[in-house]
C-alpha cells in the first residue's frame, strides 16, 4: 500500500517507434496478493493469465477486463510475492497529439487518461506488453522530485470492489477529505483530483 502512495506524482513515460508519451500518476489502487480477494492470486491462485503477477519487483502485469480494456498494473514486491498497484488515471505531459489518435478523441478532455482502460489506450499500452519489466526502454517510471503534501491525502475505497475483503479481516474503511486527493489504506485507493499540484522536495535529486 505504501508504494501506491508513493507512485502518485511520479511520471509513467512509454517510447515506442521513437513516440515519446508521458503523464503525471494522480491514481492508484494497491492489491495485495494472495490475502486479496479482489486480486487474481488470491489463495495462491496461478494462472497463464496472472503468472506474471508473481514475477517480481517491476515486472508489467497488464490483462483484459470485460474483453476489451487493458489494465495496467506494477508488480511491488519480491518474486512470487504477488503484490501489484494498478494504475487508475494520469495527468496528461508528452505526446498528447498521439494520446488523441490512439483513442480516436477529437479533444483532450479529462476523460483522455481517466480510468485504467483508457490510460493503457492513450500510452499505446495492451496485453501484448505483460510480462515486460519497468527498466526497460519502451515503459518506465520517471522521478522529477516533486511530491504532493500529506494534508492533501484522503481514505476512501476501491472502485468496483467493495465487497472484497483482505484475508478475514473486518473492514476499517475511515474517510478523511481533504483537498481531492485520496489515499486508501484498507481498501488501497489513491486518487489526486484536477487543479492539486505536487512540490519540489529540497534535496531530492531526479531519477528515473
Amino acid at each position: 500500500m505504501q508504494i501506491a502512495k508513493e507512485l502518485l506524482g511520479k511520471i509513467l513515460v512509454t517510447q515506442f517507434d521513437s513516440v515519446r508519451s508521458s503523464g503525471r500518476i494522480v491514481e492508484t489502487e494497491a492489491y495485495n496478493g494472495v490475502e486479496d480477494r479482489a486480486c487474481h492470486a488470491f489463495g495462491g491462485r496461478r494462472t497463464a493469465r496472472s503468472e506474471h503477477l508473481y514475477g517480481g519487483a517491476g515486472t508489467v502485469y497488464i490483462y483484459i477486463c470485460y474483453g476489451m480494456h487493458h489494465l495496467f498494473n506494477v508488480i511491488t514486491n519480491e518474486k512470487d510475492i504477488p503484490h501489484a498497484v494498478l494504475i487508475r488515471a494520469l495527468e496528461p505531459m508528452e505526446g498528447i497529439g498521439y494520446m488523441l489518435k490512439r483513442t480516436r478523441k477529437p479533444l483532450a478532455d479529462y476523460t483522455l487518461t481517466k480510468g485504467p482502460g483508457n490510460l493503457a489506450l492513450a500510452m499505446g499500452m495492451s496485453k501484448m506488453h505483460t510480462g515486460g519489466d519497468l527498466f526497460s526502454e519502451e515503459i518506465f517510471i520517471e522521478d522529477d522530485g516533486l511530491r504532493y503534501k500529506k494534508d492533501q491525502i484522503v481514505i476512501t475505497k476501491r472502485i468496483g470492489v467493495e465487497s472484497a475483503r483482505i484475508g478475514q479481516q473486518k473492514s476499517r474503511r475511515k474517510e478523511k477529505r481533504a483537498h481531492g486527493i485520496y489515499f486508501a489504506l484498507q481498501c488501497q485507493r489513491f486518487k489526486i483530483t484536477p487543479g492539486h499540484k505536487p512540490q519540489k522536495i529540497a534535496g531530492e535529486n531526479n531519477a528515473r
